[in-house]
């Protein structure tokens, strides 16, 4: 009798995570709806923020974000003087992904330059930020004809043996234990660990307190997020040995900010060393963190405005 019981209260907290997990999922839709438009291509559909007119930039966000990330600040200033196109990456924010699709950083990659030609977008300078950066590179690599330049923030741009110690909880490699973890315990610990995970990915500077609906920090309440970021982390592991390998061959211009006190990714191993591994590639250091396009707006855009004002003849 008794284990019947114990069973019975293990199945009602498991009921009681998935409706919480549900609750979560569809307060993160009511708070922060679409922004801008979709396009279906192929297996999956993009959502992407289409602002403003003249040369192209796309902005490409990092492992959990969302384009909230650029259109907290960075998009609209960008906006007055070219197009700037936001793209929340296949599984995140309002992009889906089929289940059996690819989803490696090639085909990622390979998705967002569909994207372009859907538009009608000849070429742009593709702006990266976090595992966007390790993505922007595969874009220069594989449709180096699509790419002006390339704007990298705080990029992930080498392979590491070992799980990075900030991902260590997403390193989960069955798709099967993803989804039962993304629906019943990840939302929860994901609360419960709040506080501790904004100090390492923003700091040593503060998040903004507006960021959970501004800058799509609320998606992180959705089962989906999880599930997209854990699957990011293997791919990652699979597909930054060959982006690293065909560095040499990229011929587009590379620049690279980076904050100094990054504590997600090591500025050393993930920026330092890439001008002597792409040719022509320079690298700006300033003080600062991770999340450099939402703490510091107006220093991000400049960077991003020189690259592109280089790269097509609109430098001020």
């Amino acid at each position: 009798m008794l284990a019947l019981w114990i069973l019975f209260l293990l199945f009602m907290i498991v009921v009681g995570l998935v409706l919480f997990a549900a609750f979560s999922n569809k307060k993160a839709k009511q708070y922060l709806p679409p922004a801008g438009k979709f396009a279906n291509l192929g297996t999956t559909q993009l959502h992407y923020v289409d602002q403003g007119e003249g040369p192209v930039i796309v902005l490409i966000h990092g492992l959990g974000g969302s384009l909230q990330s650029f259109t907290y600040g960075v998009s609209k200033p960008l906006s007055q003087n070219y197009r700037v196109i936001s793209v929340d990456r296949p599984g995140y924010g309002y992009s889906k992904r089929a289940a059996h699709a690819d989803a490696s950083l090639e085909a990622q990659a390979d998705t967002i330059v569909s994207l372009l030609d859907h538009l009608h977008i000849e070429s742009a300078v593709f702006v990266g930020h976090s595992l966007g950066g390790a993505i922007s590179l595969a874009i220069a690599e594989r449709h180096s004809a699509k790419v002006k330049a390339l704007a990298l923030i705080a990029p992930w741009t080498h392979f590491a043996e070992e799980t990075l110690p900030f991902f260590k909880a997403l390193d989960i490699y069955s798709p099967f234990v993803r989804t039962i973890l993304a629906w019943t315990l990840a939302i929860p610990i994901t609360l419960y660990r709040m506080s501790v995970s904004i100090k390492v990915i923003f700091g040593p500077e503060r998040a903004p307190k507006d960021f959970a609906i501004r800058g799509g920090g609320i998606f992180a309440l959705k089962p989906q997020t999880f599930i997209t970021a854990c699957s990011d982390l293997q791919n990652a592991k699979w597909s930054m040995p060959a982006i690293e390998e065909a560095y040499a061959n990229i011929k587009t211009p590379v620049s690279v900010l980076f904050g100094r006190e990054d504590r997600v990714l090591d500025c050393k191993h993930n920026g330092e060393d890439l001008p002597a591994r792409i040719s022509g590639a320079d690298i700006t250091v300033v003080s600062g963190g991770h999340m450099l396009p939402v703490t510091q707006v107006e220093l991000t855009t400049q960077f991003i405005e020189g690259v592109a004002g280089k790269a097509t003849g609109l430098a001020s």
